[in-house]
């Protein structure tokens, strides 16, 4: 079917404009997934994005997943909560000293609770660890509602917007063939 889709493009040009959203949630830790590993990031990508039309990556072989993963560019970083992924940040940078959240999103048992901030926070940071002069962003009227007010939140601002119609599939893959 086709559908008009409005993407946002943000973008953060200093550290001080971070507006962090930091929880003391028992038992939530982020940490930097230091080995390239696919089978995590495609988990993320698919768990995630299945229910947000993510598409661009579910053709990705194995072996293109560890190439793009094993770049020092990238960086991927997990929360977890009680020992428990609940969501992921993948970093990239990129020429000129640009950040770009590649991807960002928190599994759906723990939406709501406050994890998308502290995680989406700690992103930040990370990515201005990584040397960046300007970090950016982008989403579409496909992801999840609270997207683009997290990313306003957290201090980024709409620098471009635009509007086009796609074809998509009738319903959102999912996270896997048959979940729902």
């Amino acid at each position: 079917m086709q559908v008009e889709i409005t993407t946002w493009y943000l973008e953060m040009l200093a550290a001080s404009e971070l507006r962090p959203a930091l929880t003391a949630k028992d038992k939530l830790s982020v940490m930097q997934a230091e080995v390239p590993l696919p089978e995590l990031n495609r988990f993320f990508y698919t768990a995630i994005g299945g229910d947000w039309y993510w598409l661009d990556r579910l053709s990705w072989t194995y072996q293109r997943w560890l190439d793009y993963l094993s770049r020092p560019e990238v960086q991927t970083w997990v929360a977890y909560l009680s020992g428990t992924p609940a969501g992921y940040i993948e970093l990239e940078a990129q020429p000129n000293h640009n950040v770009e959240i590649a991807y960002f999103g928190i599994l759906k048992p723990f939406v709501g609770q406050r994890i998308g901030g502290h995680l989406l926070s700690i992103g930040i940071q990370q990515a201005w660890a990584m040397g960046a002069k300007r970090l950016w962003v982008h989403t579409c009227s496909l992801d999840g509602p609270h997207a683009l007010r997290n990313y306003q939140a957290r201090g980024f601002r709409l620098y471009q917007e635009k509007v086009w119609a796609e074809d998509i599939p009738e319903k959102a893959p999912g996270p896997w063939p048959g979940a729902y």
